[in-house]
């Protein structure tokens, strides 16, 4: 396949990076709010944590769902910027060190679907929104 055929795709693939990682945080938040998928220990929550957990439960349903989509990921950027640099920078200078490298990379994936925005394959795209 030519490079013009695989181009073509690109907007698709958006669209599928931005649900995958939408997955992947939502996780997150129902782990930490409805034990699910079970941890080996449930958390106990500061209301820091109750926040965090609906920010990504909200937040991962909105990207999901490509509802949103600027804002939300400008949200959940920043947020992950701010979970870094709270819970894993302390611990060490190496994010692979201080367990924080999936909070950086969802950080700058974030960060990207604030520029990028949502793809054909969501609600903004339904709705015909050009600033979402």
């Amino acid at each position: 396949m030519n490079s013009d055929g695989i181009s073509a795709w690109a907007p698709q693939w958006l669209s599928v990076m931005r649900i995958m990682s939408a997955l992947l945080f939502l996780e997150h938040g129902t782990q930490k709010l409805f034990n699910f998928p079970a941890a080996a220990e449930a958390m106990a929550l500061s209301p820091l944590m109750w926040v965090q957990a609906l920010i990504e439960l909200i937040g991962g349903v909105l990207l999901a769902l490509g509802l949103f989509t600027r804002p939300v990921a400008f949200i959940l950027s920043g947020n992950m910027a701010v979970a870094y640099f709270m819970a894993h920078a302390p611990q060490n200078f190496f994010p692979i060190l201080n367990g924080g490298d999936a909070a950086i990379l969802y950080c700058f994936v974030f960060l990207y679907f604030f520029f990028a925005g949502p793809g054909p394959w969501s609600v903004d795209a339904a709705r015909g929104s050009t600033a979402a």
